[in-house]
């Protein structure tokens, strides 16, 4: 299939063209980068309303299960869902481990649900490298919500905040000290709290752990317009959902309201801008001939403490570009 039959399926919402196209943008190969620039670069003038939500959470804090939930509601209300799962990848192929279209039984079996696990590929904070793309594809297909769904390690609450409308970062309670889970940066970044498993044994724990959370929120400024609510939730008895899905539409138009999600939006694109612009320089640099090899030695020489840093960069650029930095 080419790229302009991926685009007019894209465009109908068909799912296999938009596996294809996020297949195209995750490629490596000359030829499917040529494609890839091709899809975005239309797919990013189709101006669809959606609503990008990205939830994160420690492993075992039940994401995957609450997301078919919350996927599974959102369709019977009448809209689109496509869900991102962002897989720990494998160190040997590189591909996904977990594979989240099985774990969510009935949310793939919806006409109007579209479940992509992607693989991380070791990418700093566990989210793929190019979600974003895939997020302005699954807008093209026409879909109202897209939720990223990350590993939830290292700095993945961070990079999912980076490129969503709304973050909300799922807790579990009687995991050891509920303080010693509660982080700064955490609550800084999260619009929304939900405390999980809020049933049977554990119903009581996950109260203390809002009261905890709510307590927590008071010392920590991160929305000047916004109070971030902490709520309870259980997968289990399907409590708690509705709850959920209100507070995001409702942050979503009070942003709107304020023009803070244009705002958001075009800060984001800035950042994207920068990422790519360096991701790109780096692939430049490795493709030209011998620069490999000149790297390798110059890092070595870092390692060794035998040249900084900067002056080993510096070095670089001179003997590949013959340009002098200053």
């Amino acid at each position: 299939m080419n790229p302009e039959e991926i685009l007019k399926g894209i465009l109908e919402g068909d799912m296999r063209s938009l596996a294809k196209g996020i297949t195209l943008i995750e490629g490596t190969t000359p030829d499917q980068k040529k494609k890839a620039q091709f899809l975005l670069a239309n797919c990013i003038k189709i101006n669809k309303p959606s609503t990008r939500i990205g939830i994160s959470g420690s492993p075992g804090v039940g994401k995957s299960t609450l997301i078919e939930i919350l996927g599974c509601k959102l369709i019977d209300s009448g809209f689109r869902v496509a869900v991102l799962a962002i897989d720990p990848s494998s160190q040997i192929t590189g591909g996904s481990i977990l594979g989240d279209r099985t774990r969510m039984e009935r949310l793939s079996t919806e006409k109007n649900a579209f479940i992509r696990p992607s693989p991380s590929k070791t990418a700093l904070g566990g989210v793929s490298p190019r979600t974003r793309e895939t997020l302005q594809l699954c807008e093209a297909a026409g879909f109202d919500y897209t939720i990223v769904e990350t590993v939830g390690v290292g700095q993945s609450e961070t990079l999912v905040a980076s490129m969503t409308d709304i973050f909300l970062m799922l807790q579990q309670p009687g995991a050891g000290d509920e303080l010693q889970g509660i982080k700064k940066g955490i609550l800084e970044l999260a619009d929304i709290i939900a405390i999980t498993k809020w049933d049977g044994d554990s119903k009581q724990k996950a109260e203390i752990a809002q009261s905890q959370h709510v307590n927590a929120l008071q010392l920590v400024k991160s929305h000047e317009k916004w109070q971030v609510p902490v709520l309870l939730c259980s997968s289990t008895e399907k409590k708690g959902i509705q709850q959920i899905i209100d507070k995001v539409n409702l942050f979503i138009s009070t942003n709107k309201k304020n023009n803070e999600f244009i705002s958001k939006r075009r800060s984001q694109n800035s950042k994207w801008f920068k990422e790519e612009l360096n991701h790109q320089i780096m692939d430049k640099i490795l493709s030209i001939s011998g620069s490999e090899k000149s790297i390798k030695t110059a890092l070595d020489q870092v390692i060794k403490q035998e040249i900084p840093a900067r002056t080993a960069v510096n070095e670089i650029i001179d003997d590949i570009f013959n340009i002098q930095l200053k």
